[in-house]
């Protein structure tokens, strides 16, 4: 394979304006198209799978709804008393799985 470094790009031919629905739908169909030289993007047809696992999950039941519930109480009615070691060592735990920002 050989490369040509004195490659020169093509100038872009001008565009005409016309007034014509005929020449109107042959202009879309060009830029649908795509001309010789542009940049053209194709997206998949993932977002429609990402929404879908979305409303999903959105379905589904919160599983700690109870436990949030009693801790709540306790932490209200000031019951609640962790223990400064286990605080520590979650608080570290945390610290340390996290990525630095």
């Amino acid at each position: 394979m050989r490369i040509n470094f004195n490659y020169d790009p093509q100038p872009a031919a001008p565009e005409t304006k016309s007034t014509s629905p005929q020449s109107a739908a042959a202009a879309g169909n060009r830029a649908a198209a795509g001309a010789p030289g542009e940049d053209q993007a194709q997206l998949s047809g993932g977002l429609a799978q990402v929404e879908a696992l979305a409303a999903q999950a959105a379905q589904l039941p919160e599983v700690r709804e109870e436990r949030i519930q009693a801790l709540r109480q306790s932490v209200e009615s000031g019951s609640y008393h962790p223990s400064p070691e286990s605080v520590a060592s979650s608080m570290l735990d945390q610290m340390l799985s996290s990525p630095a920002a």
